[in-house]
């Protein structure tokens, strides 16, 4: 699971971090709180080459009379991604990376009340999810959305959350993108226990106005 997450990496970093053109819309960095529905930075691929995009976070399938006609789909589950619906197609042919700088997770206390982490990369480099994107349109708009494939937890995150995003490395990113033809489908399993560390942030992050880079500080 993801719901919300830190992007802090500088537009041209990122562009420079996977050797992708930007385009002139992309959304303003740092943002401590990424919520479903912004605007984010996703990496994606074709014959000429990557592209740094601004993408709407919340997949919205083609059939979708409106742009809010069914759930908000922000993550895909890694075992049904081949084969449900809504995901099938744009497993084959649209996958996407998903950069940032960590995310957050909230685990529950022994009297059920949430308790909010920030889980980045022990080695303070940006994470990079697997995502699938799809381009929706009507009428009167065209839209890029996408969605953040997850697995299930490696053992190290299992007492926070059953879930884990998928979490691609560098050598990994060509062949999510399909550059180097088959072999996504091996990439989906949890991370290394060793990749990620975990810390608690406050409570200011359950809501979605909170902003500022205190949001991912211990506490």
């Amino acid at each position: 699971m993801c719901g919300r997450f830190a992007i802090t990496l500088p537009s041209d970093a990122m562009a420079q971090l996977f050797d992708a053109k930007p385009a002139n819309n992309l959304p303003d960095v740092p943002n401590f709180n990424v919520c479903p529905t912004n605007l984010i930075h996703v990496i994606t691929a074709d014959q000429f080459g990557r592209k740094l995009e601004s993408i709407r976070w919340g997949f919205v399938p083609v059939w979708y009379k409106k742009i809010n006609a069914g759930p908000l789909l922000i993550n895909a589950r890694s075992e049904t991604l081949a084969n449900k619906p809504a995901f099938a197609k744009a497993c084959r042919q649209r996958r996407c990376l998903i950069p940032c700088f960590g995310f957050y997770e909230w685990s529950l206390d022994n009297q059920g009340k949430k308790i909010p982490w920030f889980v980045k990369r022990q080695d303070n480099e940006p994470l990079v999810f697997g995502g699938v994107w799809e381009e929706w349109s009507s009428d009167s708009e065209k839209i890029k959305t996408c969605a953040i494939v997850t697995t299930p937890s490696n053992r190290s995150m299992s007492a926070i959350h059953h879930r884990l995003p998928l979490i691609l490395e560098k050598n990994q990113w060509d062949f999510w993108l399909g550059e180097k033809g088959h072999g996504a489908s091996a990439l989906m399993r949890p991370t290394d226990d060793k990749t990620l560390t975990t810390h608690k942030v406050s409570l200011a992050i359950n809501s979605n106005k909170s902003v500022g880079p205190e949001l991912i500080n211990p506490v």
